[in-house]
């Protein structure tokens, strides 16, 4: 009698699990010439047809400008939303968002957003309810079934299998009717796109159009559509029409809060012009890593990797500037970039300061490379955390925001006359671990576009420039109120150092 009454408790969650685990349709993107149909198809091509290159490109610098392109993409879409990100955070601009979303998918539009699954903890609930609308799919990339609701039960789940579970799918891409795509460093949250009152990203997005883009598109569906992709709805169970209650939460919230500054800004953007105004002529390569990545049994070389791919598609001469929130250049990068300077080529690191990194154990295997960096010609500048104004107040500058607290999130790398931007992090973790997503670009104008951000960059009120003095010793160059100083010992807080040194210690370098 026990046995038959366990066996049957075993075939109810056995069936209750299948009942969970039902996948709805598999789609996949709209081809180009179905696009056209679409409004955006329309001025994406009426655009294209003026012009002798197969792509426009325009830089997003400003966070709040960022996500009023994102925001007008969900009101301009007519067929199709692909959203793929790392990180899906709590806050006013994901309110805004979902319930857009939800909108969209009331009129018609097909919605699909792939997560990563730990840049979802605690949101499970709240996806769930967004995936029951019947327009809506929502799927985590890499997921666990048990401590979902917290990051720290999220960890030690997986702990059952560390191996895979410490690799994650760091993209970030929205594609709107395969038409317009955005791709950067950009995840979805407040301190992305300059909505949280103490912290904020500079980041940078690349917006395009043309023949790249469904190319992209194609790299959305290989992921939605591999076996580490799974629909939210097996590990959280809502009513049928659970969106129902999340838009009335939704709207009731935006009522609340909608003459907020951030809000009331962003209603004077128009969304009855295409998402860009001066594009950028030229041709695009998207890049990306082959979304089994993550379940490989041990580190792939790093010819098979996007880095691997990025190597093989550019050409370096003359100059090499990489901006990277998380630099880890390895003994094997420090010797490639020494000999790189060594050879003429003029490299150019702009990163975080350990003032400003939010990962202060990266900025420990970072550290020590330093001074050979500096030694043999190669020019290293740090974000301050507390940005002193530049003088401009033109919100559609590209620039460096200003804010409480500011750290570097940017990921662009310039070969030459090419420009890259996408997710990837100059760091191991990037090469070997996660998944990555973005755009090789050949346009002389976005060059000059991208040279402008660096010049801000460069600006001894927003980053320090670190330099070696007489003695070999290590300096940070600034400005304050208008005066140059130097500092002579490595601003941060003692809890800063002690990571930074810790991290140094363990010699964690390979997995950052």
């Amino acid at each position: 009698m026990g046995k038959r009454w366990l066996a049957s408790i075993a075939l109810c969650v056995v069936l209750a699990g299948c009942a969970q685990s039902v996948v709805r349709e598999h789609h996949s993107a709209l081809a180009l010439d179905d696009a056209r149909q679409t409004w955006l198809g329309g001025q994406a091509q009426q655009a294209l047809a003026e012009q002798t290159d197969p792509d426009g490109f325009g830089l997003l610098a400003n966070g709040q400008e960022a996500f009023g392109v994102r925001a007008g993409l969900i009101k301009q879409a007519q067929r199709e939303l692909d959203i793929q990100t790392y990180l899906l955070g709590e806050g006013q601009t994901t309110n805004l968002v979902f319930s857009r979303l939800l909108t969209a998918a009331e009129e018609g539009v097909r919605v699909r957003l792939l997560v990563d699954d730990m840049g979802a903890v605690g949101q499970g609930e709240r996806l769930a309810a967004l995936a029951s609308h019947p327009g809506i799919y929502v799927r985590v990339y890499n997921p666990v079934s048990v401590g979902r609701g917290h990051l720290v039960t999220r960890v030690l789940a997986s702990v059952a299998n560390p191996a895979q579970q410490h690799r994650r799918m760091h993209n970030k891409l929205w594609i709107a009717d395969n038409s317009v795509a955005i791709v950067g460093g950009r995840n979805l949250g407040d301190e992305y796109f300059d909505a949280n009152d103490s912290r904020n990203f500079a980041d940078l997005d690349l917006v395009a159009i043309g023949e790249v883009v469904p190319t992209l598109s194609q790299s959305f569906d290989l992921y939605w559509n591999h076996g580490l992709a799974q629909p939210i709805e097996r590990y959280h169970q809502v009513s049928a029409n659970a969106w129902q209650a999340l838009q009335a939460e939704l709207n009731a919230w935006l009522d609340d809060n909608a003459d907020s500054a951030y809000f009331s800004e962003l209603r004077q953007q128009s969304y009855n012009t295409p998402p860009w105004e001066e594009l950028h002529w030229g041709e695009g390569l998207a890049l990306w890593d082959a979304p089994g990545k993550l379940t490989q049994s041990g580190a792939p070389d790093w010819k098979d990797t996007l880095l691997g791919d990025l190597t093989a598609n550019t050409h370096l001469k003359e100059r090499l500037i990489l901006i990277s929130a998380y630099f880890v250049p390895t003994e094997r990068g420090v010797a490639r970039l020494t000999a790189l300077a060594d050879q003429g080529v003029e490299v150019e690191i702009i990163t975080n300061s350990l003032e400003s990194t939010d990962a202060a154990v990266v900025h420990g295997a970072y550290a020590p490379w330093r001074k050979t960096l500096l030694e043999h010609g190669v020019t290293l500048y740090e974000l301050r955390p507390e940005q002193e104004a530049n003088g401009s107040t033109d919100d559609n500058e590209m620039r460096v925001p200003g804010a409480s607290a500011s750290a570097l999130h940017i990921k662009a790398i310039s070969f030459d006359d090419q420009l890259f931007v996408g997710s990837f992090n100059v760091d191991p973790r990037s090469v070997l671990w996660n998944t990555e997503v973005g755009v090789l670009v050949s346009s002389d104008t976005l060059m000059e576009a991208f040279d402008t951000l660096v010049d801000v960059g460069r600006d001894p009120a927003i980053s320090y420039r670190v330099v070696l003095d007489d003695n070999n010793i290590l300096n940070w160059e600034l400005e304050h109120r208008g005066e140059p100083q130097v500092l002579t010992e490595e601003p941060g807080s003692t809890w800063q150092h002690f990571n930074a040194w810790l991290s140094h210690t363990l010699r964690l370098e390979r997995w950052l």
